[in-house]
């Protein structure tokens, strides 16, 4: 898929307040600094579309870019950062969860995962709760320059072990660097093959 047109189309704070449109939706979420925005950037080819931000927890709202006119990317708040307000991280957990349950454009969910550390609870937990509601979702590794590939090798396959837990079978899974636009041609691809599916 070429990327044309990548256009910020609002945030939006309920879910009844998003767009009214008939567009498929592909959100992608993930921790606090799990590198979303630079993800977002690097596979739309608009290098300040996402506001990057060194400061854990910025994303507050949802978030719509309208890709090509034909379908729109969401970017969801991070889950997991403590040190948010108490009153703004309050708001994250219904904000999510009722965009992820009641909004029928939803295609699929991109969880955003660390490939540099070990197996959070919190990502696990996540997944867990998208499999129990039957939200169709998929994992995006982050970060996967900055370590060997031997190293890199060993955390992905302590993660798919924690994961191997809870699923019988890996949800798809997609290898990705903002750094080296690695893993850009196989997500795009996978977006673009959903919606002629549908």
């Amino acid at each position: 898929m070429e990327i044309i047109t990548a256009e910020y189309n609002g945030s939006f704070a309920k879910v009844e307040d998003c767009p009214t449109t008939n567009l498929p939706e592909f959100a992608f979420i993930g921790r606090s600094n799990v590198g979303k925005s630079s993800l977002i950037n690097m596979l739309t080819g608009r290098k300040g579309l996402a506001h990057v931000s060194k400061t854990p927890g910025k994303t507050q709202t949802l978030n719509f870019f309208k890709i090509n006119d034909r379908w729109h990317l969401v970017d969801l708040p991070g889950y997991g950062y403590a040190k948010a307000n108490k009153t703004v991280r309050a708001g994250f957990g219904p904000m999510i969860e009722n965009y992820l349950l009641q909004r029928e454009n939803l295609k699929c969910c991109f969880i955003l995962v660390d490939s540099n550390i070990e197996p959070k609870k919190i990502d696990i937990e996540f997944m867990n709760f998208l499999g129990e509601n039957q939200v169709p979702f998929v994992i995006a590794y982050t970060k996967c320059d900055r370590i060997s590939k031997s190293k890199l090798g060993l955390n992905l396959m302590a993660i798919r072990t924690a994961i191997s837990e809870h699923w019988e079978t890996l949800p798809t899974e997609f290898i990705t660097s903002a750094e080296h636009r690695t893993g850009r041609e196989e997500v795009l691809g996978f977006i673009d093959g959903v919606n002629k599916n549908s």
